[in-house]
């Protein structure tokens, strides 16, 4: 009791006693949930590093835990291999074998969750999943202590911490031979070598294609957006309503300009001339990267006729002087007819 830190007593018992390693799975599950909620930490690679971390091992080391409390053969003490005799014959499986299950049930354990959750009404979102799989991998982690606890002591899966750690310091200090040491030299370079690529990777990730999404939409009965069932038919002085959406993946925060136009136009040959041309409306709207803008528009022609080109132009900041399809960054646009 004297040896024991003071911060350890106002734990409960069972957390006070808790395996190690199950206790390492709750410390990267409370964590990842900090990465990934808190407001600060959650837009850095911190959130990218510790949920791969969780996604890719944690889930399934748990239920390995729980299935296999026992230890297997092999290094199962801190320094020592397991002797006792009634130990032998275990039906457990040794750390290696604990690893790649991990690994293994994880990538198979996420998915399922991710169906299960498909098929409720919260749906695959960042807090959903984090409920489901934190929940999930407490679960399990309570179920492994549980049935560790109800071994003998002497058949209990350890993780050999310290036979680890010495054996790796024997190997790296006091190597056999020259070979050796050269090759602990190279396996600690390659180490540092692949783990400041993955830190490059993550700090500085790869941009991909920059560009604006820019369309039109309206509203269903229900009350959804769609890109279906457009007003083509008007009367003059009489409105339509339309949503103009625009999508910035630009990588940047991007100023633009959207004008809306009723033109008349002709078809001459291959091309086509605009007569007449009148502004309906201009948006000026500015987006971070990712973000995404709807803006309902009623249309209100103040002409007549029939195949009229209600033409809506993006403009990324300002635009020119010269107010064309061609001097437009998107362009998107409803034929439509217009009776008196």
């Amino acid at each position: 009791m004297a040896d024991t830190p003071a911060w350890k007593l106002l734990l409960p018992r069972q957390l006070r006693h808790l395996p190690a390693d199950l206790a390492g799975v709750i410390g990267i599950v409370i964590l990842t949930n900090l990465a990934a909620l808190l407001p600060v930490v959650s837009e850095t690679r911190v959130r990218i590093v510790v949920g791969l971390v969780f996604v890719l091992f944690v889930p399934g080391y748990a239920f390995i835990a729980a299935l296999f409390p026992e230890a297997g053969d092999g290094p199962t003490a801190d320094d020592e291999t397991v002797t006792n005799p009634e130990a032998e014959g275990i039906d457990g499986i040794d750390g290696i074998e604990r690893v790649a299950l991990s690994f293994g049930l994880s990538i198979a354990l996420v998915p399922l969750v991710g169906l299960v959750l498909n098929f409720t009404p919260w749906g695959i979102r960042l807090v959903p999943i984090l409920v489901s799989l934190s929940g999930l991998t407490l679960v399990l982690t309570a179920v492994a202590a549980v049935r560790r606890w109800a071994l003998p002591p002497e058949e209990r899966f350890r993780v050999p911490y310290r036979a680890w750690l010495s054996a790796g310091r024997e190997e790296l200090f006091s190597p056999a031979s020259r070979t050796d040491a050269v090759l602990n030299v190279l396996l600690v370079l390659s180490i540092l070598l692949a783990t400041a690529s993955v830190g490059y990777a993550l700090t500085v990730p790869k941009e991909g294609e920059r560009f604006s999404e820019f369309y039109l939409l309206t509203e269903s009965e229900d009350g959804e957006l769609v890109a279906d069932n457009y007003p083509t038919e008007f009367q003059q002085g009489e409105s339509g309503s339309l949503i103009v959406g625009i999508g910035n993946q630009e990588h940047e925060r991007t100023e633009y300009t959207v004008i809306a136009e009723l033109q008349r136009v002709e078809r001459v040959g291959n091309q086509t001339r605009v007569q007449e041309r009148s502004e309906l409306r201009r948006f000026q709207p500015t987006l971070g990267h990712n973000e995404t803008w709807h803006r309902q528009h009623e249309v209100t022609p103040g002409v007549t006729g029939e195949r009229l080109r209600l033409q809506y132009l993006l403009y990324r900041g300002a635009p020119p002087e010269t107010i064309s399809q061609s001097t437009a960054y998107r362009e998107v646009h409803l034929w439509i007819n217009v009776t008196g």
